[in-house]
């Protein structure tokens, strides 16, 4: 006859007890969240009795300690944390099965700086939020007004514009949405772009730049890089925009036309006074 020993006594004590315990606190949440699903999928029971039984259920799981204790937010740079509870309707103690993702989702990326939401449930406690929010890239004025908008091209609705004074301004209807490519170009030329001040939409097709709101650049609707990319080799070379420029115009592709600014007009030296006799009367 086999023996038993001790240590062989002790071991199924144990798989016995963590058995139950995976069934005692894994089975009544994956029971409870199965009936809510199933109570929600099935339309008709759900306009029936779904709204009783998924607050009967929600109450049982709260009963066995599946409440919010904890809520983890990544991406938040400028949406504020009571905004962000407010759309997850949640708290600490509110039942992990009574937040609805899909729901907070969408209530999070209609927020003004929201672009996109990832909203999880993590069991037992723990509710997870990622953001990405929009990153301003350029003030856009069109129609009379001035907005901000990002990467995209869409509006930041914000009721004040002054800490954005820095970005680079836009201009025209149809700016916003070829912005973000414009941006793209000048950057590859940093010390000329740290000197455009503001970059206007002509025709649909091309862009007038402004630099030290004193210089316009008037770019070709082909291969405006191109053209960016000589400018940036004359300014090196010859030193262009040190001069008396107004307009440099680089439309053309086999030529490049200088516009400088008037001399003024020189003064008349002053008229010399002749002497004067007196006469004897």
């Amino acid at each position: 006859m086999p023996r038993i020993t001790r240590g062989q006594r002790r071991t199924a004590p144990r798989r016995f007890r963590s058995w139950r315990r995976v069934l005692c606190f894994a089975l009544p949440p994956a029971v409870v969240a199965g009936m809510i699903g199933a109570t929600i999928g099935y339309p008709p029971l759900r306009r029936e009795v779904g709204g009783e039984i998924s607050t009967r259920l929600i109450a049982a799981s709260a009963a066995l300690g599946f409440r919010v204790a904890d809520i983890r937010v990544e991406g938040r740079a400028t949406t504020d944390r009571e905004t962000i509870l407010s759309a997850l309707d949640a708290r600490p103690g509110t039942p992990m099965l009574a937040i609805d993702p899909a729901r907070a989702k969408e209530k999070l990326e209609s927020l003004p700086w929201v672009h996109s939401a990832v909203i999880e449930r993590r069991f037992p406690d723990t509710i997870y939020v990622h953001l990405v929010e929009r990153v301003p890239m350029a003030l856009w004025q069109h129609g009379g007004k001035i907005e901000l908008i990002d990467r995209t091209g869409t509006v930041i609705p914000v009721n004040r514009l002054d800490r954005f004074a820095k970005l680079p301004l836009v201009v025209g209807d149809d700016a916003a949405a070829h912005a973000a490519d414009l941006l793209a170009m000048l950057a590859t030329q940093p010390a000329l772009a740290a000197r455009v001040t503001a970059a206007i939409r002509v025709g649909g097709r091309r862009w007038n730049l402004r630099l030290d709101n004193t210089i316009d650049l008037l770019l070709p609707a082909e291969d405006p890089a191109a053209a960016w990319a000589d400018l940036a080799r004359l300014q090196r070379d010859s030193a262009i925009l040190q001069r008396d420029v107004q307009a440099i115009d680089m439309r053309l592709p086999d030529r490049l036309v200088v516009r400088v600014a008037p001399e003024p007009p020189k003064e008349a030296p002053p008229a010399k006074k002749g002497r004067q006799t007196a006469k004897n009367t």
